[in-house]
């Protein structure tokens, strides 16, 4: 998931000695709009004068708690590899971050290599004349930068979360999402004509012919691709995209598609099955193959390549992918100045050689010791809430506290880093030093094709301002970058931290069993521990949070969708119930302390709105809307405190406030 300028940091950490003796409330006042009640929104009185007073950076598409500290790591990333990178004598990891920094930052060698680094990748599109061209590049070019029609990866086996298989899925779109070449609206045609326009300049500063005609043939192969591909909702389904095939099955089932090719020249040889996630999709994806002029196909995978390149190719570029990606699509004016973008780049390539300096500088023992404490009580809540169920069998309650107990925890950093030894990297080649991170990645997963699964290994590293949860493996992971203020502050009072934090951890526990989670069982495998009567009173309630957010409308004619976003505002509703009981397990029976005029469930409740403060451009609310999973900032933090009847007792929340919503009405998951 997702502050406080570096200076506030270090006094909070000053304080953490502290944290116990003296705590404080944890809740920033100053962002407070006193002219909107709490009852009638807990989001805007929560954050009302911040965001009227807060304006988006110039270099951003939005803004907030989150980012503010994303921005902080950054920072302190910076700081890793300048120092790397001034340090002649490193060797190493150390050596190998501070290069690719450099490389990044080295405009003039970047100008100077021109088009050279490309030029060999585009002179083997030109030799694609046939189908069977087509099939076997899209296998070749796997490991390289950027989306396929067709991707192929090792992902863990949904049906023995113990081993590692090959699975197969759509994908190879320039605009964000299928809705943007099919649905008949002016903001989404701006943006067809922006991505016509970026696709012209791309050919033309690497001299094609007819750019123009070209851009609108790959616009045309596109928005065909897109009208065979599932919904993002669609693909939210573990069943429905489990599809377990041999090669016999697939070429059967994609006769257009040469599977034998495709898997031979991606590495993955003679794999015995592929898990497919979209079978519907191959099979007219092998239509396209063959219907399609080679001329198509290649002015297609030219703009691909070149799309995936253009940010580390010479200033034009770099120039033109920005204004695409960022002002047509994102409504962001400032290009970020080039150190973030290099930070990001290097973090890409070797996130855990910088993530284990992080780690070591910025992520103190005791803060790991209270988190395990906060997980605990989670954890042994969560449990009494099952026991509770009203709607659950006890047959689905022994299953469900199986799966709990089995939960897995990763906090901070891994025990075990990432061996970046065969990875080689230049200090005067950046386009080398993306293509063979890229490559070295891909093949490091593809050498672990079959074989026991890593639960060691992490899918974050330290410094990402985020968290999650992963279903194969059953575990929760929260990176230390996370575990600042205002999420986690070792100064503040236990209420807010587990508003805060404590929702956030609630959250990624409930996902074990939110509509897609709940399909996998206590080792991670895809298995249907329910009852048919259990799941289908679990749908008959989300049934009504898909209504809830479906209602909500953050731009004109453009709605939440409920059923894209169901798994997050799943587990944003049952992680704040959670969080709120195991606050009073944490009480131990004592009453909590007034600070600042609050009492312990009010501090509880304004901690949990004020980390979803944020503001977002329309351009890039409208892409959010279509393709993240998560809900708009705003109805996270309202969505979730008209459910809880904890809520309605602390602010005394009547029938004539705004966010009143009877007791019947009110939807109670976990």
């Amino acid at each position: 998931m997702k502050h406080f300028k570096l200076a506030a940091l270090t006094s909070a950490l000053l304080l953490s000695l502290h944290a116990y003796a003296e705590p404080v409330s944890g809740i920033d006042f100053k962002n407070f709009d006193k002219s909107v009640r709490v009852q009638d929104d807990i989001y805007l009185h929560t954050n009302g004068t911040w965001i009227k007073n807060t304006k988006i950076p110039d270099d951003k598409p939005l803004w907030g708690a989150v980012y503010e500290l994303r921005e902080t790591s950054l920072e302190r990333s910076r700081k890793i590899l300048e120092a790397a990178a001034a340090n002649k004598t490193a060797t190493g990891d150390e050596r190998k971050i501070g290069d690719f920094y450099t490389s990044y930052m080295d405009e003039a060698t970047i100008e100077k290599h021109g088009l050279t680094p490309v030029k060999p990748l585009l002179a083997r599109i030109d030799q694609i004349n046939t189908p069977a061209d087509v099939v076997r590049y899209m296998g070749e070019v796997q490991p390289n930068p950027g989306p396929q029609p067709m991707n192929i990866s090792v992902e863990i086996n949904p049906k023995d979360s113990t081993r590692y298989f090959p699975g197969a899925g759509q994908g190879g779109l320039g605009l964000p999402d299928r809705d943007y070449y099919l649905i008949d609206d002016a903001r989404f045609a701006a943006a067809r004509t922006a991505y016509q326009t970026y696709l012209t300049r791309l050919f033309t500063l690497v001299g094609e012919k007819d750019a123009e005609a070209q851009a609108k043939a790959v616009l045309a192969l596109e928005t065909a691709l897109a009208q065979a591909q599932w919904s993002k909702a669609e693909n939210r389904d573990p069943v429905k995209t489990y599809n377990k095939l041999n090669v016999a099955e697939l070429q059967k089932l994609s006769p257009g598609f040469d599977w034998n090719s495709f898997l031979d020249a991606s590495g993955f040889g003679k794999v015995a099955e592929v898990d497919l996630a979209q079978p519907t999709y191959a099979t007219a994806l092998g239509k396209l193959v063959q219907n399609q002029p080679a001329t198509v196909w290649r002015a297609y995978f030219k703009a691909r390549q070149l799309d995936a390149v253009a940010r580390i190719l010479p200033k034009d570029f770099s120039d033109a992918s920005f204004q695409f990606h960022s002002v047509a699509l994102s409504g962001t004016p400032q290009e970020p100045p080039r150190w973030k973008r290099a930070v990001s780049a290097t973090e890409n390539g070797l996130g855990e050689a910088i993530g284990k300096q992080y780690a070591a500088q910025y992520f103190p023992p005791e803060y790991k010791a209270r988190m395990q404490d906060l997980v605990g009580n989670l954890m042994k809540a969560y449990d009494q809430s099952i026991s509770q169920l009203t709607w659950m069998t006890p047959e689905t309650k022994k299953a469900a506290q199986n799966k709990l107990a089995h939960y897995a925890l990763k906090i901070g950093y891994p025990d075990k880093w990432r061996d970046y030894s065969a990875l080689e990297i230049k200090p005067d080649d950046l386009f080398g030093n993306v293509q063979r991170s890229a490559q070295f990645e891909y093949h490091r997963e593809l050498s672990r094709l079959n074989e026991p699964v890593d639960r060691t290994e992490w899918g974050m590293t330290p410094q990402t301002v985020n968290a999650y949860y992963n279903p194969a493996q059953n575990e929760i992971v929260f990176p230390a970058a996370i575990l600042q203020p205002p999420f986690f502050n070792m100064a503040a009072d236990d209420a807010a931290n587990y508003g805060a934090i404590g929702a956030v951890i609630g959250h990624e526990i409930s996902h074990g069993f939110d509509d897609q989670g709940s399909h996998y069982d206590a080792v991670g495998n895809l298995n249907d521990w329910w009852t048919p009567e259990d799941r289908k009173r679990f749908t008959a309630l989300t049934d009504k949070l898909v209504a809830q957010y479906d209602a909500y409308e953050p731009l004109p004619g453009q709605h939440v969708n409920g059923k894209l976003t169901l798994g997050e505002n799943i587990a944003d509703n049952a992680g704040l119930q959670i969080a709120y009981k195991a606050y009073h397990l944490a009480l131990g029976g004592k009453s909590a302390p007034v600070i600042d005029g609050l009492t312990g469930d009010q501090r509880f409740f304004l901690a949990f709105a004020q980390v979803w403060r944020g503001k977002i451009r329309d351009a890039f609310q409208l892409q959010l809307l279509k393709s993240d999973p998560h809900s708009p900032n705003p109805y996270r933090a309202v969505g979730a405190s008209e459910n809880n009847d904890a809520f309605f007792s602390a602010f005394d929340v009547k029938p004539t406030d705004k966010m009143y919503k009877a007791p019947e009405q009110r939807i109670h998951l976990w």
